[in-house]
């Protein structure tokens, strides 16, 4: 059934700007919101929203193009300023979205037909909790289960509970309910009373507003050359360059889909001015988003190191500096809705099912309470316990499945910024769980140290804000220039884990391209035999950024039991874990 309550929360996300000025057909085509609409449950016809700025006064002239074949008129609604798709699931794909008009391209933005989506409460269904956090009224989901039909059995909790099923993730068993509460007295009430069913697994309660990414702190100093260089960066480009077309031995790349839980890239930086309108060719790096208004933002920053174009200024992207010889790379980036970690989670769900081996979460979550090294309450991105339950037991579920159905997907997540432990499964998530599929990311910066090579262990440093403990696999540089409006433009510069989670993702995708068949966790083997190390020379106790990582192993350098690295924090190679990779063809050959 059409639910009339689900538009007002898009009301500001899903209009679509058809001209109510003239002076709009001097700006940019661009899609700036879409999402799923309606009935959120319908399987055969899916409705989407889409908001779109540059129409101007006449909108007839536009054609909407989904994986390059037009969407019908027939399919187009036009309901005030909101244009509504209904698409057939069935004679339709998850593909790049985009907008015609003449010779003018919008950006292609990714429409997922799978049948995760969740709402976002809007501005009047949340309130301020005990702990000053903002949070959900009248929106939670529930983990269903697994010997329940989940669909059926939220149906029947809804009926039971004057509750309406609004929103659903069905590969991990949860359904998302409005309760008919306009208070948290209430909404607790019914979280008790849900929570206590023998069907119900866990309640998830949504706190805050949704995930901006990791908090950052910007750095007193540009970020220098170096610290890229402390991951071999360049000479990773050059040796996949080189490498790939090799006369005599060639390889031929395979095509490899990225997932990118992010908000939107802008595409009037010049950094991305060339990803409009279709993706052409079939060696060449594919960015899908909808357009955002800050080139510096969280997303397009992360993108753009997967992304962004060269000598344009600003940010530089790793695979697109793989372009003529890859094997083309599809980085989408996409959060499903506002929903906060809910919607991180369906986003992520839609998109291994359409395809994505590689998922970037630059994101992440503390517990109220959580303390740093030194002992101080950590003072961002944090959750009631509450609330962290309910996240814990979802993630739980997403990991599960992964295994079970998708055990070749990797998922990249940042360590975080809070100077915390990221093994403290009652302190952090996701960082925290223990899995294969989970590679965790920490952050290191240049040091002080002058006149020592790439490869010395003094030449970086633990950034102090870095998470750190056993559970990080692997550190890369935390700071990276931001995209800008101005050609040639030097970028603000931005720090933190979140950027150094797709310099890991990168090369993970470039090793995928090199050799699919690589699982998880020989993934995360190869990076770090390749990996260099980070910290002062130490006689007997570990001093700062030694422990910043799992301690490099014997096996991991071949059973050298007096290696020098073994005991050292692992720092990404980019260009060596490439090298392995080759050679693991080679083995497997």
């Amino acid at each position: 059934m059409s639910n009339p309550s689900l538009l007002p929360s898009l009301a500001l996300g899903l209009s679509l700007a058809f001209g109510a000025s003239h002076a709009l057909s001097d700006e940019p085509l661009r899609i700036k919101q879409l999402q799923r609409c309606g009935d959120l449950l319908h399987a055969k016809e899916v409705t989407f929203c889409l908001r779109a700025t540059g129409l101007g006064s006449d909108a007839s002239g536009v054609r909407v193009l989904l994986d390059g074949k037009p969407v019908e008129q027939d399919d187009l609604v036009r309901e005030g300023e909101t244009l509504r798709l209904t698409l057939r699931a069935r004679e339709r794909q998850s593909g790049p979205l985009w907008l015609e008009r003449g010779e003018q391209r919008s950006n292609a933005a990714w429409l997922s037909l799978q049948s995760s989506h969740v709402l976002a409460a809007g501005p009047d269904q949340v309130a301020k909790n005990m702990d000053g956090l903002t949070t959900y009224v009248d929106l939670i989901s529930v983990v269903i289960e697994e010997n329940h039909d989940g669909l059926e059995e939220a149906r029947r909790l809804a009926e039971r509970y004057g509750a309406e099923v609004v929103g659903a993730i069905p590969p991990l068993n949860t359904y998302q309910l409005r309760l008919p509460a306009t208070n948290l007295t209430e909404r607790d009430a019914l979280v008790l009373r849900i929570g206590s069913e023998i069907s119900v697994d866990a309640v998830v309660i949504e706190e805050s507003s949704p995930e901006s990414g990791e908090s950052e702190q910007r750095p007193e100093t540009r970020p220098a050359p170096e610290e890229w260089a402390a991951n071999r960066f360049i000479d990773a480009v050059n040796y996949y360059r080189r490498r790939i077309p090799a006369g005599e031995t060639p390889i031929e790349p395979t095509p490899v889909r990225i997932g990118v839980i992010e908000r939107d890239v802008d595409f009037d930086a010049p950094d991305f001015a060339s990803y409009l309108g279709a993706c052409e060719g079939e060696r060449r790096t594919c960015l899908y988003a909808r357009d955002g208004d800050k080139p510096d933002g969280h997303g397009s920053t992360v993108a753009g190191i997967f992304a962004a174009d060269w000598n344009q200024g600003g940010n530089t992207g790793f695979l697109r500096g793989l372009d003529e010889v890859s094997g083309g790379f599809e980085v989408i980036v996409d959060r499903n809705s506002d929903a906060g970690i809910l919607g991180n989670i369906a986003a992520s769900v839609n998109l291994v099912q359409d395809g994505a081996r590689i998922l970037n979460w630059s994101w992440g979550i503390h517990r109220l309470g959580a303390r740093d090294v030194e002992g101080d309450e950590v003072d961002s991105l944090v959750r009631s316990g509450l609330a962290f339950s309910g996240y814990e037991e979802l993630l739980e579920e997403f990991f599960l499945w992964l295994r079970m159905k998708h055990p070749d997907v990797v998922v990249v997540n940042s360590a975080g910024n809070g100077s915390s432990f990221s093994s403290a499964d009652e302190y952090r998530l996701p960082s925290s769980f223990v899995t294969e599929q989970l590679l965790v990311v920490g952050g290191h910066q240049r040091s002080g140290e002058k006149n020592v090579s790439v490869n010395d262990p003094r030449y970086v440093e633990r950034r102090a804000s870095s998470n750190l403990d056993m559970r990080v696999d692997i550190s890369a540089s935390a700071c990276a220039e931001a995209s800008t409006h101005e050609a040639e433009a030097r970028g603000e510069p931005h720090c933190g884990t979140s950027y150094a989670t797709p310099m890991v993702g990168g090369i993970v995708a470039a090793m995928l391209s090199i050799n699919p068949d690589l699982t998880p966790e020989q993934l995360r083997i190869l990076l770090r035999r390749s990996a260099m190390t980070i910290g002062d020379e130490f006689d007997f106790e570990p001093t700062d950024a030694d422990d910043l990582t799992a301690p490099i192993l014997p096996s991991e350098r071949g059973y050298e039991l007096d290696n020098k690295d073994i005991g050292r924090s692992a720092r990404l190679d980019m260009q060596k874990a490439l090298d392995l990779t080759v050679r693991s063809r080679d083995r497997v050959r």
